[in-house]
């Protein structure tokens, strides 16, 4: 048996349901750019601020983006290794896909050579 990075499956969850949103992810790809502040994210929406600053909150509680205040803005970027975790958790599932997928192909290979005749 394999051992797996350990990706803690609540903050996982977290980052899941953060990005399962398109104007999350909208924001994401923006930030993607440079910081920018609230304003400058609700620009492009079709919400209202109140609104976008909940999905920044979700963004910022799934550990995507981080904020800082300075006075009166909040500005807003990516979190370093925002998406280590899933990178992590959808490489594991990769590596053992292929390993599936390998397997299977060593057995029609062998099947192929005469070793494992079905008929």
């Amino acid at each position: 048996m394999n051992a797996r990075p350990a990706v803690d499956p609540a903050r996982l969850d977290r980052m899941f349901h953060a990005l399962a949103d398109a104007s999350r992810r909208g924001m994401v790809d923006r930030l993607s750019e440079g910081p920018a502040s609230v304003s400058e994210l609700a620009r492009p929406l079709a919400m209202a601020l109140p609104s976008v600053v909940k999905h920044l909150a979700v963004l910022e509680s799934g550990g995507i983006v981080v904020s800082e205040k300075v006075g009166r803005v909040r500005t807003y970027r990516i979190a370093p290794d925002a998406l280590a975790d899933v990178e992590a958790w959808v490489a594991a599932r990769k590596a053992q896909l292929n390993r599936q997928f390998d397997a299977l192909a060593r057995y029609l290979l062998e099947d192929e050579s005469g070793s494992g005749d079905l008929r």
